[in-house]
């Protein structure tokens, strides 16, 4: 039979109520609550550093993701004679979409948003189609030209925009902007010319590649307008990321369908290829994570003159290790074009900051 504890007896085994203990036990020691900001300094990643510090770093490592992606694409699909760019794209893809799940799940960088319809979920598939067309066309032009020429491609996507801007919304920029992309095309047209490893088909897949990345950024501000649709670019990738592995599918197994087969037995014959992919793969996310920190710790206007920059050195640091030849020509074409990109970025800031004031 168990006796009933009393209240006297209940509060007496508690030590910390007897009323018989000295004061030291009488306090209970709670530590104060830290203030908002000093959680924010303990819990950020790199708060212990200096702001310049950590912008730098960032920077840095945004230069390294871009161009290091570039130049181990350009290595495994001409150099390693891993052919087979659908198959390096769909892992780019499912790497993107683990790493994002576990970054926004898990290390919460952002806060997770949800897709909220039907309507919503078929503008974000539109939108991983053009997203898969260009990374297949950018990864396979990679093949067959240089990636200095890749680069100087690629900077004319500001071209490309204007086009589709005016074709898809008919809007319409001011004269001084589109007289900026002249030397954007004449920069290309000259480097072209003058390019000794000119390959027509990488040349026009790669020009696919930057018209689908322009019609992408159009389409992108066309469909997801509303502010319920609105998804921060992580939950847009975490979202785009599995839908472009199944689209990418059935087009590896149909163009490269052995190349499961030969990726084992190359593996079994040399592991490196097993490094060389998942690094691939995971510099691949690095790229879309580093574009979010530029843009959070800095502005998206810098984001877009560092690509400006990055396209230039990526072109320097692949002649280095790659050794292909370039011509003065071809030099002067890719900074012909650069110009045209830097002169329009500028124009039109200027031409939008003129119509905020009136």
């Amino acid at each position: 039979m168990v006796e009933a504890q009393t209240w006297t007896t209940r509060r007496m085994s508690n030590p910390r109520l007897d009323s018989t203990a000295t004061a030291d036990h009488e306090v209970l020691d709670i530590p104060v609550t830290p203030s908002a900001d000093v959680r924010n300094n303990i819990y950020t990643v790199g708060s212990h550093l200096s702001p310049n510090l950590l912008t730098a770093l960032i920077i840095a490592s945004w230069f390294i993701s871009n161009i290091g992606v570039l130049l181990l694409n350009k290595y495994l699909l001409s150099f390693y004679g891993y052919r087979y760019p659908i198959f390096l794209t769909m892992l780019h893809m499912i790497s993107c979409a683990s790493y994002s799940y576990v970054a926004i799940n898990f290390l919460e960088i952002v806060p997770r948003q949800h897709i909220l319809s039907s309507k919503q979920f078929l503008k974000i598939f539109a939108l991983s189609l053009i997203f898969c067309f260009s990374v297949v066309c950018g990864n396979t032009s990679l093949r067959y030209i240089p990636v200095s020429f890749n680069q100087a491609i690629g900077a004319t996507t500001p071209f490309f925009t204007a086009i589709f801007a005016f074709l898809i919304t008919c809007k319409k920029e001011s004269a001084e902007v589109y007289f900026t992309l002249l030397p954007v095309v004449f920069g290309i047209v000259l480097a072209s010319n003058s390019e000794p490893l000119f390959n027509l088909f990488g040349f026009l897949v790669c020009i696919g590649s930057t018209a689908a990345r322009a019609l992408k950024s159009v389409v992108q501000g066309i469909l997801l307008t509303s502010e319920a649709e609105k998804l921060h670019s992580m939950n847009l990738l975490l979202y785009m990321a599995p839908m472009a592995s199944i689209i990418l599918l059935p087009f590896t197994l149909y163009i490269e369908g052995n190349v499961m087969s030969v990726t084992l037995e190359t593996a079994r014959s040399d592991s490196f290829i097993v490094f060389l992919l998942l690094g691939n793969a995971t510099v691949a996310y690095l790229v879309n994570l580093t574009n979010f920190l530029v843009t959070k710790h800095t502005s998206a206007l810098t984001l877009q003159v560092l690509g400006n920059a990055k396209a230039a050195l990526a072109a320097c640091v692949s002649v280095m290790i790659f050794r292909n030849p370039v011509t003065v020509m071809g030099m002067t074409g890719f900074a012909v074009t650069t110009l045209g990109v830097v002169l329009y970025s500028e124009t039109k800031k200027r031409s939008k900051a003129q119509l905020a004031s009136h």
